[in-house]
């Protein structure tokens, strides 16, 4: 499952936790969605890009353990406040959705 909508929170969420890289964040989401939510590079990347154009997240390419060069990504004061913002309508929409449902139960 691929989740275009969630991947701002997402990613800003994860780099709250501290600096990571692409891979990383991927494995993250994984381990986090009981493997629910799948990206790829492909979708991961542009994401990125487009949160450092935001100015909502930094990046610095550095040597990684195996001495390959990595690119680590760092949330930022306006990511901080984004992800405050994104949490607010996220949990907007979560409740309203459960106030439907306990109505209404989603049929399978």
């Amino acid at each position: 499952m691929t989740i275009s909508a969630s991947s701002k929170p997402l990613v800003l969420s994860i780099l709250l936790e501290g600096e990571s890289y692409g891979y990383a964040i991927i494995q993250r989401v994984r381990d986090l969605s009981d493997e629910e939510i799948t990206w790829t590079d492909g979708m991961l990347y542009p994401v990125l890009h487009r949160l450092e154009q935001e100015r909502l997240i930094e990046s610095d390419w550095r040597d990684s353990p195996e001495g390959r060069k990595r690119k680590y990504y760092n949330i930022t004061n306006n990511g901080r406040k984004a992800l405050r913002d994104e949490k607010r309508k996220w949990l907007s929409v979560h409740n309203t959705l459960s106030r439907l449902w306990q109505i209404r139960p989603a049929s399978a």
